[in-house]
């Protein structure tokens, strides 16, 4: 039941997030139609899966009343980026602007909106778009996380256990069980951001026969199983009987050849 409360809220969660990225672009078009001012600066967090468009609102406010669009760009391992919209003149400038893959949704003096066509793990930062009005300055700042999804694997081991690992995934995985087992689990941080985490469970009932591993995750969640005798080596009935056969015949014949040996000595002897 836990695992099934804690994916739930994941899915909740990463829903939640969706939704606050749409309706901050939603709120602009309804503020063209009554005119009104949002607040002068609001912050909203984002996630966004690796590979997937990120659009990027501005502050809701009537295009007709900005004199200067600029958005304000910080990533990891890239110097701060600017870009800029004059109304008046209808003039755009860029300054340490060289990734291609973030451009207009439109044209500037139809939309503001930026967006990221696919999204890397270099694009996690802080995003800021700031309308300049003759009544003050309108700011929304993004903050950008990128979400990677685990590769999920689980293998057997020795003596009743088994590893199930959810390697390179961002945020960092989290591993349950069923049946509950005696369990160790491991996280190893990698420099670009990602976590690996390795969970390791014995059972030393001889009752559990299959074991369940669940990987909880804000891109989505994954289930694997094993059978705990899986990778076990057994050998079968009938080869025993093979083994045994071929002893004792070997046994036997060996019987034989001392018997012979010691009747030929005997017999010498005699003579």
């Amino acid at each position: 039941m836990s695992a099934f409360r804690r994916t739930l809220a994941l899915g909740l969660l990463i829903s939640i997030t969706i939704l606050v990225l749409e309706s901050s672009c939603m709120n602009g078009n309804q503020t063209e139609q009554n005119s009104s001012l949002p607040l002068p600066e609001v912050n909203i967090t984002v996630s966004v899966q690796m590979g997937t468009k990120a659009p990027l609102c501005c502050p809701a406010i009537p295009l007709t009343k900005a004199v200067l669009i600029t958005w304000e760009i910080t990533t990891r391992d890239q110097p701060p980026c600017r870009i800029s919209y004059r109304v008046e003149t209808k003039e755009t400038n860029e300054t340490n602007c060289t990734d291609r893959r973030i451009t207009w949704v439109s044209t500037p003096d139809q939309s503001p909106v930026l967006q990221i066509n696919a999204v890397a793990l270099d694009h996690d930062g802080h995003y800021s778009c700031i309308i300049a009005t003759h009544n003050g300055n309108f700011i929304e700042r993004h903050d950008l996380q990128v979400l990677v999804p685990p590769a999920v694997t689980l293998s057997p081991g020795k003596n009743r256990t088994a590893v199930c690992e959810a390697t390179a995934g961002k945020p960092a995985a989290q591993i349950s069980w069923t049946p509950d087992g005696d369990c160790k689990t491991m996280n190893e941080s990698h420099s670009n951001g990602t976590v690996t985490v390795r969970s390791t469970c014995q059972w030393e009932q001889s009752n559990v026969s299959a074991v369940f591993c669940f990987v909880s995750h804000l891109t989505g969640n994954q289930t694997r199983s094993i059978e705990l005798n899986q990778g076990v080596t057994s050998t079968p009935l009938h080869s025993l009987l093979t083994i045994l056969y071929v002893k004792l015949s070997l046994l036997g014949i060996i019987l034989l050849i001392i018997g012979f040996v010691f009747f030929q000595k005997r017999n010498y002897f005699r003579k």
